[in-house]
């Protein structure tokens, strides 16, 4: 097939020849049929493939991809490390999380925002008005090592305030909606679609975004089982790069990307419209030194709250051989 492209395939077999952690690929092998290639993609509630198919960008795809769905970063890391993916992408949180835990993966790509799209929300009508307003208060930062708990974090720390000083409720984002409606949770970390969702039916109160506490990177991690393959090297390179031109879609066709959206959350289109700007702020970044030391900046984080312990060099775990434009 010649939709992907001669470059992406030279960038991608020189990328994983310098990565010599997984011995000399010969080029020759690089350039085979990836007809017979089988890219296993773990994806988050499903909505990277359901933009990907609104945007018209699984139509040429020179390999096959097999779809996975998992409700959170933490239940898609659990099946990078148990090898039942080979892709998949999450915030730089669980990411970090997943690494310090042993799994066997890399960075292989990064999309930023800045750190829209995560936000602490609060029911509507809640007499917590300001993140002060939280001592004492429950809160489920969804997940343990989430962005969301991340975030949790910041604002606790914003406030002059320590988990200590809060009752923190690790739930399930399904669970964690289910207490936020009953009112037995007074705040809730999210994000994305359960964002959307939480927002649009109960109108729910944003208390906080993550601008200036996340960075608002998407990981996308890949295992070194697929990386020790030159062929699956060259598909993930490809499939970055329509991840990359699926948030180009959406910054160029505002309109569609709305449809789409509310369509798949199941809400209107004012809310959605609502949430767009942390979606159009998506930009490829490098995956270099300076996505490394973020990275360590993480785990760094994680230790001072006790979620992680022991010592970790994220530069050991950025794969630098993909193309970014």
């Amino acid at each position: 097939m010649t939709t992907f492209s001669r470059r992406a395939f030279g960038l991608a077999v020189g990328g994983l020849v310098a990565a010599s952690t997984f011995g000399p690929v010969t080029r020759a092998s690089a350039t085979e049929d990836l007809s017979k290639v089988v890219l296993r993609v773990g994806d988050q509630t499903g909505a990277t493939r359901a933009k990907l198919e609104a945007a018209g960008l699984l139509k040429d795809v020179p390999y096959q991809i097999q779809w996975s769905v998992y409700p959170a970063a933490v239940n898609l890391h659990e099946a990078l490390k148990a090898d039942a993916a080979d892709i998949g992408s999450a915030a730089d949180s669980p990411t970090v999380s997943a690494i310090a835990g042993g799994s066997k993966i890399k960075v292989v790509a990064n999309f930023s925002n800045g750190g829209l799209g995560s936000s602490l929300i609060v029911p509507a009508g809640s007499s917590i008005k300001s993140i002060g307003d939280l001592k004492g208060k429950t809160i489920s930062p969804t997940t343990r090592g989430s962005v969301a708990h991340y975030l949790v974090l910041g604002v606790l720390k914003k406030a002059g305030l320590t988990p200590s000083d809060v009752k923190l409720a690790f739930l399930t984002p399904t669970d964690a909606s289910a207490a936020f409606q009953a009112g037995s949770i007074d705040a809730w970390g999210t994000w994305g679609v359960y964002l959307a969702r939480t927002v649009g039916t109960l109108k729910a109160t944003e208390l906080i975004d993550g601008v200036g506490i996340n960075t608002g990177n998407g990981i996308l991690s890949a295992t070194d089982s697929a990386l020790a393959d030159p062929r699956k090297v060259a598909a993930i390179a490809d499939f970055a790069d329509r991840v990359e031109r699926g948030y180009q879609w959406s910054r160029e066709n505002k309109s569609a990307y709305i449809d789409f959206y509310a369509k798949f959350t199941k809400q209107d289109k004012d809310t959605v419209e609502s949430l767009y700007p942390s979606e159009a702020a998506y930009q490829r970044t490098p995956v270099d030194d300076a996505l490394a030391a973020s990275l360590q900046t993480v785990f760094e984080t994680w230790k001072e709250a006790g979620v992680l312990t022991g010592s970790l060099k994220l530069n050991e775990y950025i794969y630098r051989g993909l193309p970014t434009d």
